[in-house]
């Protein structure tokens, strides 16, 4: 869930001449004072090294209770080159428009696209095609291809090396006063690592979580509260579990819990541990492929418009790229941060990321199929692009099996 608030943007500006530092500030309305950013990382080519100044024409009043002024964290995608197609006419008559079968009339424009992780309120989204885009002719610093590739891998990755730091943080934390760590999940046979089976299920218990979640935000529209959705859908599945409501004085833990947490965060930025920052950026070489993979499709399908602008969701490749790219997220998560072999203890949860991996593979592939037989893109690059897929697929074969043999020997 992400909060998504360009409604209420006044006017802001963002400023990324300082490499790996965006800072900036945003008035909203009906908000005297300005929402203030200062970022870890980058942002895409087009604004790196430059300042950017933008204004909404016409701003409306939002939910903004709870939206930290000081915003601290990470840069996720930050551009103002992605293309969108503008309305010509106002929203309210493209259903009409839709209705009678006409196209309604627009045109290509540039969208800003601000997102960031905040270690105060989450991820954080301001996109809008209407607002006036100013950018400085100065430019501080050049990012080079390779660099705004890295940036996207980092921004791909989101808060997965932060969230690892900050567990680091708050078992630090706990250590220092003395306190039992005992994080080991109760699905875990005690004195064993996790199984392949247990792996599965806590993965299905959580995404059935999460759909329920998506669900209701889907029904309740903009006024949703995700965070009341959230206490009664964790609320509902300690009932089917079984379990008994928290007592007061485990209320009181969790809520302790929970502050602890945030000033776990604010340590963990403000005192990076440079150990913890040069493992997490680690890369595997297989994940890095299936990213390279993804990114180069996309960009060929794109610049050879494989793809028509009025094409439906199914079309064989637009599956092909968003099955690979979704593979690439996959292998990022089982793969990255770390050495490989993984300790014993995480390799059930690597197995269960790997099989999604593998799953989304085998999505590619027919897709892929499906683009031979229908003749919809260039014979040779098809064939590299399935090679390519076949070879990260018989990889992620060897990984997950040579993860089941380090599983099956356990902790001898």
């Amino acid at each position: 869930m992400a909060w998504r608030i360009h409604e209420a943007v006044v006017r802001g500006e963002i400023d990324n001449r300082v490499r790996d530092r965006v800072t900036g500030r945003i008035w909203f309305a009906g908000r005297a004072e300005p929402v203030e950013l200062d970022l870890a990382g980058n942002c895409w080519r087009d604004l790196a090294g430059r300042r950017l100044e933008f204004v909404n024409p016409e701003p409306q009043p939002g939910e903004l209770k709870g939206l930290a002024t000081r915003q601290t964290g990470t840069v996720g995608d930050v551009t103002a080159s992605r293309k969108v197609k503008v309305p010509e006419i106002p929203l309210s008559q493209i259903g009409e428009y839709y209705k009678a079968r006409k196209p309604w009339p627009w045109h290509w424009g540039n969208s800003l696209y601000l997102e960031w992780f905040s270690d105060r309120n989450g991820r954080i989204v301001i996109e809008s095609a209407t607002f006036q885009l100013t950018i400085s002719p100065d430019i501080a610093w050049d990012m080079t291809p390779d660099e705004e590739e890295k940036q996207r891998a980092a921004n791909a990755d989101g808060m997965s090396g932060f969230m690892q730091q900050l567990g680091e943080a708050v078992i630090a934390e706990r250590q220092a006063k003395g306190e039992p760590i005992d994080d080991t999940p109760p699905e875990w046979n005690e004195g064993q690592p996790q199984t392949e089976e247990e792996a599965e299920k806590m993965q299905a218990d959580s995404d059935r979580l999460a759909d329920r979640i998506q669900a209701r935000l889907d029904r309740e529209g903009p006024e949703a509260d995700y965070a009341k959705i959230l206490e009664e859908e964790l609320e509902r599945r300690a009932r089917e579990r079984g379990e008994k409501p928290l007592t007061p004085e485990q209320e009181a833990e969790r809520a302790e819990w929970v502050e602890e947490m945030n000033r776990a965060a604010e340590e963990a930025l403000k005192h990076p541990d440079p150990e913890l920052e040069a493992e997490l950026d680690h890369k595997h070489p297989v994940a890095e492929r299936a990213f390279e993979l993804s990114v180069r499709m996309m960009n060929d399908v794109d610049a050879r418009g494989w793809v028509p602008d009025d094409a439906p969701r199914e079309h064989p490749v637009a599956e092909l790229v968003g099955a690979a790219m979704s593979a690439g997220a996959k292998f990022a998560g089982a793969l990255g941060g770390e050495e490989w072999p993984p300790p014993v203890d995480f390799c059930a949860g690597k197995i269960v990321r790997l099989k999604r991996a593998r799953e989304y593979l085998d999505d590619a592939l027919r897709a892929a199929g499906a683009c031979a037989e229908e003749k919809l893109t260039d014979p040779a690059w098809l064939a590299a692009a399935r090679g390519e897929l076949e070879s990260l697929a018989r990889e992620c074969d060897a990984l997950i099996e040579d993860l089941r043999a380090r599983l099956k020997r356990g902790f001898d």
